[in-house]
């Protein structure tokens, strides 16, 4: 069946980014020895993946237009108790670690929105948690089985699999939202030639939320960078900002989530 997906790149705020209470138990699984924001992270872990991502993490999908959604059948539905229930699987090639906190990040959700993700028993439509060859999700509901991968090596910490999990609830990268250019300078000539396509303006829906440059779905500054330590990413007009943060969802992030479900 095809269906049109939305890609929701929503607005970025000026405010610090505030994670979703329970983050500080969630922390990275991994060591973390030095900051790297997420989009690094993600980047390095998909280097050579044989998916075809877009912007670096967003499996391509094949049988529908990836803009706009005409109807609803792109998001998760709410059930009649008026919460959004998502089945998952996690693959057994996790250790009890890092199952552990895969579901911190889901149940993270739970806190402030009406997201829930729950074990899967026999619907048609769910999560399956893998252990792919990188950090990657197809964006909003697909129908079906539908991967989302966590790498072992490079992906388990708590902002990327937040970020991953957007991208299953339909939320795009913030750069390429429809309004991007009324915030950041996109520097193409700072840009690997062959990587320019990954930002390219999409049609949004914005959910009247503003530009929100804490968001858990804004890349860094160097995001596709060619290797000369240049901006990719600069935001306007303020070129202190920072952007590419790894800590966890920001109070916009999840205004969005609650505005898109109705929450």
């Amino acid at each position: 069946m095809k269906t049109c997906l939305s890609l929701l790149l929503l607005l970025l705020g000026f405010s610090q980014a505030h994670p979703l209470v329970g983050e500080e138990s969630g922390a990275d699984v991994l060591e973390d020895k030095e900051y790297m924001d997420i989009s690094t992270r993600i980047l390095t872990s998909n280097n050579g993946s044989s998916e075809m991502l877009l912007e670096g993490d967003m499996l391509i999908p094949t049988t529908r237009n990836a803009i706009i959604c005409l109807s609803n059948n792109c998001f998760w539905k709410k059930s009649p108790n008026g919460l959004v229930m998502i089945p998952y699987i996690v693959s057994s090639d996790y250790s009890s670690s890092y199952k552990s906190s895969i579901e911190n990040a889901m149940q993270s959700f739970h806190q402030k929105t009406c997201i829930r993700f729950v074990p899967r028993q026999n619907q048609n439509d769910y999560i399956s948690v893998e252990n792919g060859n990188g950090c990657y999700s197809a964006l909003g509901r697909t129908g079906g089985k539908q991967v989302v991968s966590f790498k072992m090596q490079g992906c388990m910490y708590f902002g990327i699999m937040q970020h991953e999990l957007n991208h299953a609830l339909g939320f795009q990268h913030e750069q390429t939202r429809s309004d991007r250019d009324q915030y950041v300078t996109i520097n193409w000539a700072n840009i690997e030639p062959s990587m320019a396509y990954n930002f390219q303006r999409s049609n949004t829906n914005n959910l009247n939320t503003p530009y929100d440059y804490s968001s858990i779905m804004h890349y860094g500054r160097t995001a596709f960078s060619i290797q000369n330590g240049k901006d990719s990413i600069t935001p306007i007009p303020n070129n202190l900002v920072q952007i590419g943060q790894r800590t966890g969802m920001s109070t916009t992030d999840i205004l969005r989530i609650n505005r898109l479900y109705s929450c």
